[in-house]
């Protein structure tokens, strides 16, 4: 007869315990939200986006991606035709550290650490006095492996609302607020 010892049974018992324990006290980035109103969890499903553009920019590498009503709107021509992007369109921009990945030939600059997420939404009547679009940036923390919104504290300083981002956007009026465009494929 199979015998099983005491303390393989506290390590059966115990240790799928403490795991579970650790998966829920993990942060549930869905739950962070900037003033405003605008939500991480308005953008779930964001990492399986198309990408618009990457960018390289100093120390940081971006990609920027957009939702499908983002993407329609780009290939129908906006903002070059002249008409704003729909209620709806979402984009997102994903920064990373750059490093050089010395172990590839020609040692090209790759994504190191995550930095922060940006997002941008269309909703012409909830943000009609930020040029339609509402904004939000969390930063990430790879030490915890934890998120939070921006602050004043961050580059560019967030100052605690969805609107914060117009500021900036205001030299790209003639585009809708969009700083990035949809290049050729």
């Amino acid at each position: 007869m199979w015998r099983m010892n005491v303390k393989t049974a506290v390590a059966l018992v115990v240790l799928p315990s403490l795991a579970a324990g650790m998966a829920l006290a993990a942060q549930d980035r869905y739950s962070l939200e900037v003033p405003g109103g605008l939500a991480f969890a308005d953008f779930k499903g964001y990492e399986d986006w198309s990408v618009i553009a990457v960018s390289h920019n100093g120390d940081k590498l971006a990609t920027i991606l957009g939702n499908p009503a983002m993407i329609d709107a780009f290939r129908a021509g906006v903002p070059g035709n002249g008409k704003p992007f729909p209620d709806g369109a979402r984009m997102a921009k994903i920064h990373w550290t750059a490093k050089k990945d010395e172990a590839q030939p020609g040692e090209p600059i790759v994504p190191g650490s995550l930095h922060d997420v940006d997002f941008m939404v269309k909703d012409a009547k909830k943000f009609a006095d930020s040029g339609g679009w509402g904004y939000a940036q969390f930063e990430f923390d790879p030490a915890t492996e934890t998120f939070r919104p921006g602050d004043t504290h961050d580059s560019p300083p967030q100052e605690h609302d969805a609107k914060c981002g117009f500021t900036c956007h205001t030299i790209v009026a003639d585009k809708d607020y969009v700083f990035t465009a949809y290049p050729k494929r």
